[in-house]
């Protein structure tokens, strides 16, 4: 599945809010993807991490086309490498936009990142035109 998909980060942030005031809650952002050996196995299948560029290179590389699941509100795909089928579930920027969005919506204090080491230009972006950004003071 999506790394964070929106209808569960949902479900978490409308459950936190019962707990916390919406003031002191920052939003994590993920910033990687994670490429899936199939099938699945419960407790012994692993994800290798991938940055979002990555993804899109293999996608590219192996001919897949990135399909989105609207659920989840993410990009995904699936590609054949050494026999093996493989599964790719990443970040762009809908996936993005949408998760910036709930920080909006429920009036969150911010947001953080998941893995900034990863170069994403595209998120930087997005994050520059979606909110005002301030420097605080330390």
């Amino acid at each position: 599945m999506a790394v964070a998909p929106l209808n569960k980060v949902r479900e978490v942030v409308e459950y936190a809010l019962t707990k916390i005031p919406a003031s002191k809650i920052n939003l994590g952002i993920p910033n990687y993807g994670y490429d899936w050996t199939l099938p699945f196995v419960q407790g012994a299948s692993k994800a290798v991490t991938i940055g979002n560029i990555q993804a899109v290179q293999i996608a590219i590389a192996s001919d897949a086309s990135i399909q989105f699941d609207e659920t989840a509100q993410s990009p995904y795909f699936q590609y054949f490498s050494e026999g093996l089928t493989h599964e790719v579930w990443f970040e762009d920027v809908r996936s993005l936009s949408a998760k910036f969005k709930l920080v909006e919506e429920y009036r969150l204090r911010g947001m953080g990142y998941w893995q900034i080491m990863q170069l994403f230009r595209a998120n930087w972006l997005l994050l520059a035109d979606t909110f005002s950004i301030r420097k605080k003071d330390a």
